[in-house]
Parts: C-alpha cells; structure tokens; sequence
C-alpha cells in the first residue's frame, strides 16, 4: 500500500491517510484481514507525526473500515454492503451540499443545478439524451 500526502494540498494529512486507506479498501485492493503499516512505521516512512497517524487510525476504527488490536496492530475489516452503501450516501451528500452551496452563492437556479446533473449522468452512461 501507497499512500502520499502533501503540505500543500489543502487537506489534513490525517485526513489524507485516512481518505487514501478508505480507497483502497473500498476498492478491494485492501482485503479483510490485510494487516496495516504500524502507525509508527507510517509516521517514520511519511516523516509525519506519530500523532498524525495515530488519529487517522482511530478515525478509520470509529467509522468501521479497520479493527486497532492492542500490540498487534490494525487490520482491515470485512465491508458489507450496507456499509458502502452508506459510506458513499454520505460521501456523495456532502458532495452535493458543496455544489449547492456554491450555487446559491452564484445565484444558479434549482433548475439549471438539475439540468446538469441529468448531463453529467448522461455523459457517465454514454447516453447523448437523444430518446
């Protein structure tokens, strides 16, 4: 597992790691049971704070996606379905409290804010909108 963070990206590094290790496992390229870097060895090969790591790790333990066994370390758990599923509803949420967000601010209407959405699933799906 790769995981890059930067100063510059806007982002808590902690938020960071833990974004990139949600990924990964969501993804399936982190498998239930599949033992995570050490949080030392993260913060030493990330040349970050312990701290850091530790609080990405505990973040990744109270949302579900990872198991911290004392002494042991912190190994990925199973995801079930309802899981992601909710995961990504409140990801996509978020998503589209932002875009509305920033739409009000420019004075979009409701409507066009439709409009798009209906284009970009069309785009997604390969419809041209032609029916």
């Amino acid at each position: 597992m790769r995981i890059v963070v930067s100063n510059k990206a806007g982002i808590p590094i902690y938020q960071q790691i833990e974004d990139q290790i949600k990924t990964a496992i969501l993804a399936g390229d982190l498998v239930e049971g599949t033992l995570l870097p050490s949080i030392r060895q993260l913060a030493k090969d990330l040349q970050i704070s312990v701290i850091t790591t530790t609080r990405a790790y505990h973040d990744l333990e109270e949302q579900g996606f990872v198991n911290n066994v004392q002494g042991k370390g912190s190994y990925v758990l199973g995801q079930d379905s309802a899981l992601v599923q909710e995961h990504a509803l409140r990801e996509i949420e978020a998503h589209l409290s932002d875009a509305l967000a920033a739409a009000q601010l420019a004075k979009i209407p409701v409507h066009d804010l439709h409009t798009m959405l209906d284009t970009l699933i069309a785009a997604e799906s390969g419809d041209d909108g032609d029916r």
